[in-house]
């Protein structure tokens, strides 16, 4: 994928980014991509914020691919500052392509140039095959994850 560029977002890259959102059956039932206002004050707040990175990965000026690493310090594990990665995904057309994998190998190696001790990830019960996906790369399912709506 020598053709491939993974960038930080712009606001311009919305649309594509928010139609990726909405395009599985999770997303079809929280996203809104008719409506942009809200994500681009979210944009605005993830673009001011150093710790937030919002990329793309784009090929031939098409926008293909997403997800947002975000850097958090800590105290535990001795003071360890972790990343986590959220809202990966890929343009249907491009699914099976090696594009996730590029994308996750990408946020592996920018949190450790980031001085980051650990990189989580959390995904949706329901999304097996991402499970298995994220298995191959070397991730562990270790822990049990909880929401709360407010």
């Amino acid at each position: 994928m020598s053709d491939l560029e993974i960038r930080r977002a712009t606001e311009a890259d919305l649309p594509a980014i928010v139609a990726m959102l909405a395009d599985d059956p999770l997303g079809a039932g929280r996203e809104s991509p008719d409506d942009l206002a809200p994500y681009r004050t979210a944009f605005a707040t993830l673009d001011a914020d150093p710790k937030q990175h919002l990329v793309v990965a784009e090929r031939d000026s098409r926008v293909i691919g997403t997800l947002q690493l975000t850097v958090i310090p800590g105290l535990s594990r001795r003071g360890a500052t972790r990343t986590i990665i959220e809202a990966v995904r890929i343009h249907a057309d491009e699914r099976g392509s090696g594009l996730g994998t590029e994308l996750i190998e990408w946020a592996v190696a920018e949190s450790r140039r980031l001085g980051c001790q650990l990189v989580q990830l959390t995904s949706d019960a329901t999304r097996l095959d991402a499970h298995r996906f994220y298995e191959r790369l070397g991730f562990e399912a270790s822990h049990l994850g909880f929401k709360r709506q407010l």
